[in-house]
């Protein structure tokens, strides 16, 4: 299993000269959640995404644009391994999680997986599961039986997920009779039940109505707090409204990447500028 890596402390002491003098101190750097270096991924014969390299700071929350078909869905799986369901997939570069390489020897997907959790576009809870059940099922898969930790964990989990007044005197009914929304806020509960340290999105609130759209919304602003937050939407005033950094995709290459406030407002790329204004895309 991939070990997190050691971080620097948040202070550092000052130094002292001869004379006395104390030199001002170094601030840390701080390890990004991801460092993707020279990222390359093929299905097959074809091409999805083409030497990509950025760094994901931790806890903020990145939006990733771009037009169908631009690479994103694959960009963000790779970052939990989860492209390698599809068949025919290679690899190559790198993708280090707080500096260890996800794709390295003997790392397990499964393990990559728990820490970096994620949350689909279509809400898919279990359809034979309650409420309940749903949230903690990945808690029992790793082995956590004791009733009291996994209520404990059920009922924080819901509360983060802004879920917990709308269904707690109902977590034995089945999950599919929530509604859309709740069913995609079920389904943040239980990716956040097993504490990973990254939450990805792809769409989460493609198929949501306004208002469903809007409480999501909101959780992803709050949850940021507690998780890394890398979200793929087609939305680009969804992008603008909840994310601190933006990445711009086009034919599986990085075009931009930069402040979400600065990329909207003033991109560097002409490709970028003619996106987000509607001249394609």
């Amino acid at each position: 299993m991939i070990e997190t890596a050691v971080q620097s402390p948040n202070s550092m002491s000052q130094q002292v000269t001869d004379q006395g003098t104390h030199l001002p101190t170094v601030a840390p750097t701080e390890v990004p959640a991801f460092k993707v270096q020279n990222l390359s991924i093929w299905y097959g014969q074809k091409q999805a995404i083409n030497d990509v390299t950025i760094d994901i700071p931790s806890k903020t929350i990145t939006a990733i644009i771009g037009p169908s078909g631009c690479g994103k869905s694959t960009f963000l799986r790779c970052l939990n391994r989860m492209h390698e369901l599809m068949p025919h997939t290679r690899v190559e570069g790198k993708v280090l999680f707080q500096g260890e390489d996800l794709y390295g020897a003997g790392v397990d997907p499964a393990a990559v997986r728990r820490r970096v959790g994620m949350v689909f576009q279509k809400s898919n809870p279990f359809p034979t599961m309650s409420i309940a059940e749903n949230v903690t099922v990945g808690l029992k898969l790793n082995g956590l039986r004791k009733r009291s930790l996994l209520d404990e964990r059920l009922e924080k989990s819901l509360r983060m997920a802004a879920l917990w007044d709308e269904v707690k005197d109902d977590l034995k009914k089945p999950g599919m009779s929530l509604s859309g929304g709740q069913q995609q806020r079920l389904c943040i509960a239980r990716a956040i039940a097993v504490e990973p340290e990254v939450v990805l999105m792809d769409e989460p609130a493609s198929a949501l109505d306004p208002i469903a759209t809007m409480k999501i919304e909101e959780l992803i602003g709050v949850l940021k707090s507690n998780y890394t937050i890398v979200i793929v939407t087609h939305n680009m005033q969804q992008a603008s409204r909840v994310s601190d950094k933006t990445a711009f995709f086009y034919v599986g290459k990085l075009i931009e990447f930069n402040d979400t406030k600065t990329l909207f407002s003033q991109p560097k790329e002409k490709k970028t500028e003619d996106y987000i204004t509607g001249r394609f895309g």
